[in-house]
């Protein structure tokens, strides 16, 4: 099936394009909309411009644009538009989504696909949390987190590449301090700088931290595709 992929940079709305490209799907382009601030319940807030980079890095084309309002009835209007545009160019026949347990979300695109005509795929739905961030980082994806903002999670993890003992060390401060291990809640937020479906890594050359106390973000000030990695 022809499709376009929700996609926010981040490991689980790029792990589903990877997913569905396995189970044999096409990716004919990519779609952002870049939330007006990070009071947004439906869309990815941090960095979110690198998805330019990563776009390019994976060879699909990327429509976009940027939401005028934090409110979701604005949001779904704009997503709806964006999602007929790449209908009409490209002839899609679906959306996959990186949705883990979020029925909100879910059914939010849900009922955008309904009104298009289109069918929603959500290749990662009710994995546990464990599996998925396990098979995440067996597959070779490589992320790092962006913005944290859940008890137990401090400035140090912030621009971390997580790493399979980083993901043993998350583990015992869920179940300590009741975070979802795979961040769903917003507890925190992350970037891909390189998978399998990237021809090239990204390379962030310039970033700061931004740390509050409780909850922080990794700012990338500056980042380029590594065309010699």
């Amino acid at each position: 099936m022809k499709l376009a992929g929700l996609f926010s940079g981040g490991k689980d709305s790029t792990f589903a394009i990877y997913k569905a490209k396995k189970d044999g799907h096409s990716i004919e382009c990519l779609i952002t909309l870049f939330p007006y601030s990070e009071e947004s319940m439906l869309l990815h807030f941090p960095n979110i411009c690198i998805t330019k980079l990563q776009a390019k890095c994976m060879n699909v084309p990327h429509l976009f644009d940027n939401s005028s309002s934090s409110e979701t009835e604005s949001e779904i209007l704009q997503l709806t538009k964006i999602l007929m545009q790449a209908k009409n160019e490209f002839g899609i026949e679906g959306v996959v989504h990186g949705g883990l347990q979020s029925n909100f979300q879910r059914e939010k695109f849900n009922e955008i696909c309904n009104t298009l005509n289109l069918n929603l795929l959500s290749p990662l739905w009710n994995i546990p949390q464990y599996e998925y961030m396990k098979n995440l980082i067996d597959s070779n994806f490589h992320f790092i987190i962006v913005n944290v903002s859940a008890d137990g999670l401090d400035d140090s993890w912030l621009g971390k590449e997580i790493s399979n003992d980083d993901l043993e060390k998350l583990k015992k401060l869920s179940s300590q301090h009741g975070f979802n291990l795979n961040f769903e809640g917003g507890e925190a937020e992350t970037l891909v700088i390189n998978c399998p479906i990237f021809t090239h890594p990204i390379k962030i050359t310039k970033s700061k931290k931004i740390w509050d106390g409780y909850r922080g973000r990794f700012e990338i000030l500056e980042a380029k595709i590594d065309n010699n990695a």
